[in-house]
């Protein structure tokens, strides 16, 4: 490793303190340091390092929370370099590493080169054969504020399957199943199994059930002629507006999103420690 690029969360002062603690310390390892994205009030630690370019980056480190994770993944991605988390934010279920000593000491053996690499799947939505929008978490075809219900068609590999009442259709990768997708109802998917998935938000029929597809399968949403209006939603930002008629083509993409881990075998650990899972609602009779 010889170049980290930096990027970070705007507007907050502990993801910019924290920020020029990584890229000190990146310094020190002997690292060349490059801004990937625009600099909340740089220090002395930003100045960037001569000759250094983010096409050099070797790894991306990301401060902020998981939602400054995600807009990294979009400058990781087209790199194909690996992507660390570093959080300063609430959750934090994504990141690595935390703003304590110990996160620290950890990052140090990240810049020796010791670590490992998770590889997860991504999403690729297109509309009308389109553009692609990347998503790692998740994908959301969602009626406008001031549209009224009306059906989302869900076609999987060609075949129309459902036309589906609702405020929206999401489909979501392993990575994503801890978000949005399971405010909506969908079940956990371990990253290690290779699948997608798809439910309705706030579905108006009692017989709307999530479903688990392969990542192979081609997924299909069409925008009924009764919509007035819809938004396309790729990680939480609105990329694209819908029209009536519009279809909306997810499928795996070409790349997987590499993290660099400095633990493994973590996923159920952190469920139960950033989401509760699995732990009783009262402790001890509390």
């Amino acid at each position: 490793m010889k170049t980290i690029a930096i990027y970070q969360s705007p507007g907050r002062a502990r993801a910019r303190e924290g920020a020029s603690e990584v890229a000190r310390r990146a310094r020190a390892a002997g690292l060349a340091v490059v801004a990937a994205g625009e600099i909340d009030e740089p220090d002395a630690q930003w100045e960037a390092t001569p000759g250094a370019t983010l096409a050099h980056a070797d790894l991306l480190v990301t401060v902020g929370g998981d939602g400054t994770l995600l807009r990294g993944v979009h400058y990781a991605l087209p790199l194909d370099i690996p992507i660390l988390g570093v959080n300063t934010g609430r959750l934090g279920f994504l990141t690595e590493i935390e703003t304590t000593p110990a996160g620290f000491a950890a990052l140090d053996t990240v810049f020796a080169g010791e670590f490992g690499i998770d590889e997860r799947v991504a999403l690729a939505a297109s509309v009308n054969g389109g553009a692609a929008h990347i998503a790692l978490n998740d994908v959301v075809v969602r009626r406008g504020s001031e549209a009224r219900m009306a059906p989302f068609g869900l076609v999987l590999d060609g075949e129309l399957i459902a036309d589906i009442p609702s405020d929206g259709v999401i489909i979501s990768t392993p990575t994503g199943s801890t978000g949005y997708f399971l405010s909506a109802g969908g079940p956990i998917i371990s990253p290690n199994v290779d699948a997608f998935g798809i439910a309705a938000l706030l579905p108006h029929t009692l017989f709307a059930r999530p479903l688990i597809v392969p990542t192979t399968s081609i997924v299909g949403v069409r925008c009924d002629s009764e919509i007035a209006h819809a938004n396309l939603e790729a990680d939480g930002a609105i990329v694209g507006d819908l029209a009536p008629g519009d279809f909306v083509t997810v499928v795996r993409a070409p790349r997987s999103v590499r993290f660099a881990r400095t633990r493994r075998g973590t996923f159920f650990a952190r469920l139960e420690e950033k989401l509760q899972w699995g732990v009783p609602i009262k402790r001890n009779g509390g």
